[in-house]
């Protein structure tokens, strides 16, 4: 964590010096804004938190319940999202407050004793090397407030206006905001206008912006209800801190212990939904609910001190036929008005599904993520508006490969245990659910999701693939340990960045340095390399391009002082030099980076990484041109700054 870049201040170091007056930027200010966010759930808060570290983007949150989440929803924290919330500066606080699955337990019936259950396996939860962050449990209401936070203490001190709906849009021809928002103030019934540039729309599976621009939910029922609970208990079952897949002979809970050590969420098997007992499920209550419960764990006994949420939910598997408003997909290569993206959806506004793989709320956050990044560069006139075709594009293939492995993995999860001596009844075994766990563990970790090779303008191809082969084009950055050359600090090298709208570049150094010396000074000293020839006039050195360096030699032959500029760059207010982005591979652990990510040590690699951490390219140190391509495509060289909501 770097801090007092523009001068000292007293206080936390994570409250960030407000840029301007928050009077200027929080809810309501204004009736003009640059983007205007609907809806405060995962998707919509990492959007905000994300915004408000550009405090000259007007941004604007809207929410019609009348105050922060409290209880329920969703709660499981892929390893991808964490990796993610160490970009906001939270991770830490959340490691030590949430749930860590460590391993996942299968049962089923017990052929010896009719009527009862015995685990037949475990195994980690998430192998090993997978991520440097656990795979964890936290109340979706948790997240949000450490989201709040990170949107509050960045510079634009953004808040939410709760207590406001939103109620219908229109694109009008106004120069600059061309899209009209009316919203509803859900105390007074008053109604206001607000123009925006943009608007996204976090509001959900009934999403009032997705009905707005005409976009529509389509997919299936799978026509199977389950009760979910979050309770307080006392159980003589002896895996409740495991998670458990758990199939009977009357039915399947999936157990999640939950933060704290004494809470615990079941996603009770309710059956097949017709419509003759639709109604009836829907109206179960949570005693009724408990009940099953208590049948399938038989003969283990189930206590409910406290029941905190309930609900019962039919799972359906849906997908909107566009996650923004332009109306033809042929004429995205255009760049007239109507080809343009203005207003998009993200998160279950787009795609609905079930719970139990754990990944709506983590895919709602990367949908945010995704968009939040471009539409800072578009903004602030660092690329051009096109970049925003590309939230579509990258994000719809995302959500298609969720409702597929929702469809599949809810279906094994509904199934009766197979009964070996009646093959003919159907059925999954416990081996079969346990060993579909294990060969999507990379999917349910979230680090399965890739954007492929050459698929847009942000991803390059795969033809210098092996010089770095760990770093595979398309996938999120995976980070490894590296030793800090400024004060031999051991950490992981992906924790350098934050989510600041900048783009990485890695330089690994190759053995005898020759390749990396030419390199880093190409990057410094040509005009046309893209750090040099996307920078405007008073720009600091690294302001969108963070250059970061890995040499081969011990931090203690590193003479920073040696280095070019672009390695140790003075920035902010007070031309203030940049130490931190230099690093060694021979760290006190004996990890090298070289060998745990496939790095040629003889030739080296430069690694391009986007604003969200996924990698947009792998090239040799001497494959210059293609950098300044790739950079070519991504900044609008002649582009002037757009004033942001003014």
């Amino acid at each position: 964590m770097q801090y007092y870049r523009d001068g000292y201040h007293s206080g936390d170091p994570a409250v960030a010096p407000a840029v301007q007056d928050p009077d200027d930027t929080v809810a309501g200010a204004s009736e003009d804004v640059d983007v205007l966010i609907v809806g405060t759930g995962p998707a919509g808060l990492v959007l905000a938190a994300q915004l408000a570290r550009h405090p000259g983007i007007r941004t604007r949150v809207v929410e019609r319940r009348e105050g922060p989440l409290t209880l329920g929803q969703a709660d499981g924290v892929a390893c991808r999202s964490v990796e993610m919330f160490q970009a906001f500066g939270f991770a830490h606080s959340l490691l030590e407050e949430a749930y860590w699955v460590n391993e996942t337990t299968f049962w089923r019936p017990d052929a010896e004793r009719p009527g009862t259950i015995m685990r037949t396996s475990r195994t980690r939860d998430v192998e090993d090397g997978l991520s440097e962050m656990p795979h964890l449990i936290m109340n979706q209401a948790r997240i949000h407030d450490h989201l709040l936070t990170a949107a509050h203490n960045a510079p634009a001190r953004l808040e939410p206006d709760y207590g406001t709906a939103f109620t219908g849009l229109e694109h009008t021809d106004h120069p600059t905001h061309p899209v009209s928002v009316t919203l509803e103030d859900m105390e007074t019934g008053a109604e206001s206008m607000v123009r925006a540039r943009f608007v996204v729309g976090c509001d959900g599976a009934r999403s009032g912006v997705r009905a707005a621009i005409g976009r529509t939910l389509a997919g299936d029922r799978a026509n199977h209800a389950w009760g979910v609970m979050d309770i307080l208990l006392d159980t003589d079952f002896p895996d409740i801190r495991f998670k458990s897949a758990i199939q009977s002979e009357t039915g399947s809970i999936l157990l999640i212990p939950r933060e704290g050590g004494y809470l615990a969420r079941l996603y009770v098997d309710l059956g097949t939904v017709t419509d003759g007992n639709r109604t009836a499920l829907r109206s179960m209550s949570a005693d009724e609910v408990v009940e099953v419960a208590r049948t399938v764990l038989a003969p283990y006994t189930l206590e409910v001190k406290e029941t905190v949420w309930f609900s019962v939910y039919e799972v359906a598997q849906r997908i909107a036929d566009g996650f923004d408003d332009v109306a033809d997909r042929d004429v995205r290569a255009g760049d007239d008005d109507a080809s343009l993206p203005r207003v998009f959806i993200a998160g279950d506004a787009c795609h609905t599904h079930s719970a139990k793989a754990g990944q709506g709320m983590n895919v709602s956050m990367q949908d945010a993520f995704n968009l939040g990044w471009k539409l800072a560069a578009v903004l602030e006139g660092r690329s051009d508006h096109a970049l925003l075709h590309t939230y579509d594009a990258e994000r719809r293939p995302v959500a298609q490969e969720l409702i597929d492995f929702d469809k599949e993995w809810s279906a094994m999860m509904a199934a009766a245990p197979a009964d070996p001596d009646h093959p003919e009844r159907g059925g999954v075994t416990a081996a079969e659910l346990s060993d579909y766990f294990v060969q999507h563990g990379r999917y349910t970790a979230g680090v399965a999701t890739s954007y492929p090779a050459r698929s847009t303008h942000l991803t390059g191809g795969e033809e210098h693939q092996h010089v770095a082969a760990g770093f595979p084009v398309g996938f999120r950055f995976h980070s490894a340990p590296v030793h800090r050359a400024a004060d031999a600090k051991e950490m992981q090298l992906g924790h350098a960045a934050t989510a600041d709208g900048r783009w990485r570049v890695y330089a690994f150094a190759d053995a005898g340095e020759q390749r990396f010396d030419a390199f880093v000074d190409w990057l410094g000293e040509d005009p046309g390399s893209p750090v040099n020839r996307h920078r405007l006039p008073g720009e600091d050195l690294d302001a969108r391009i963070d250059v970061r360096a890995v040499l081969q030699r011990p931090h203690t032959e590193i003479a920073l002082p040696a280095l070019p500029e672009v390695l140790r760059p003075s920035s902010g207010a007070l031309s203030l030099t940049d130490l931190e982005k230099v690093f060694s591979s021979c760290t006190h652990s004996g990890t090298d980076i070289y060998a745990e990510r496939g790095i040629d040590p003889q030739s080296g690699a430069v690694v391009v990484v986007r604003p969200d951490q996924y990698v947009a390219s792998v090239l040799p140190l001497d494959a210059t041109a293609d950098l300044a391509a790739l950079f070519d495509s991504v900044f609008d060289a002649s582009a002037l700054p757009v004033p942001a909501g003014r």
